[in-house]
């Protein structure tokens, strides 16, 4: 998948988030342009050296600036969003070049307790839900909690996958999970009440490792189906981008 091109920016809102914060929001209603303005504007803010900024964390459509209140002022830091929307060059840039990332999994079983209940809450049988999770390619969006789980759009699923009714104490890690119209791996254990469909035997968070995902937002993901024999011979291997 090459990097998005951004036409034109997207429509921002900034709104004010406490005394240390601005919501910068993208508002075009394109999801493809709003994502990728949002990740520019963060993009420039991370290396701009405003002072007083110390955070810029892009998500789908919007990016939380956070700033030091005893050292600039919302609104200084509103003129510099306004200053880096006039000087970025959106007709030209694109988002980095992505890595890709190869994730084998074992679906379902004990691996993955709910995917016969996702499987009949879509009409589906068990092999098209793995069919559906295994045939596109993921753009990571933004990194989410637990520890830099990375966030991407879902599978092509006719509806919606409802999240669980009563979240589980733990959730393992290598946990191949959807909800709504999201797909995500848990990098570490944690609660959690997305639906899981399978596991990773890789090792995705590396606490002796900086930064410690390998990934960013930008990079891909692609998924294929392993046999449950094949677990325990990947388990502790590292999650590498493919060269």
């Amino acid at each position: 998948m090459p990097a998005p091109t951004i036409a034109a920016p997207a429509a921002l809102e900034i709104h004010e988030s406490g005394d240390a914060a601005l919501r910068v929001v993208a508002t075009s209603g394109n999801a493809e342009a709003d994502w990728a303005t949002v990740h520019s504007l963060a993009g420039w803010l991370a290396t701009a050296g405003v002072d007083g900024v110390h955070g810029a964390v892009p998500t789908y459509d919007s990016v939380l600036v956070e700033f030091d209140p005893y050292l600039t002022s919302a609104r200084q830091v509103r003129a510099f969003v306004l200053l880096a929307m006039r000087q970025l060059d959106f007709t030209g840039a694109t988002v980095r070049e992505p890595r890709r990332f190869e994730v084998p999994v074992v679906y379902g079983g004990s691996y993955g307790p709910d995917l016969d209940r996702v499987a009949a809450e879509q009409g589906m049988d068990a092999a098209d839900v793995i069919a559906r999770h295994t045939e596109k390619t993921y753009v990571i969006r933004c990194l989410g909690a637990p520890a830099g789980s990375p966030m991407m759009d879902g599978p092509d699923f006719p509806f919606p996958v409802p999240r669980l009714k009563d979240p589980r104490l733990s959730v393992p890690a290598g946990a191949v999970s959807v909800a709504g119209r999201q797909a995500v791996i848990a990098p570490a254990t944690a609660p959690g009440g997305w639906c899981v469909i399978g596991q990773t035997p890789l090792t995705v968070l590396d606490a002796t490792r900086e930064p410690l995902v390998p990934y960013v937002p930008g990079d891909e993901l692609r998924f294929h189906a392993i046999p449950e024999a094949d677990f325990d011979s990947l388990a502790g291997q590292f999650l590498e981008a493919r060269p």
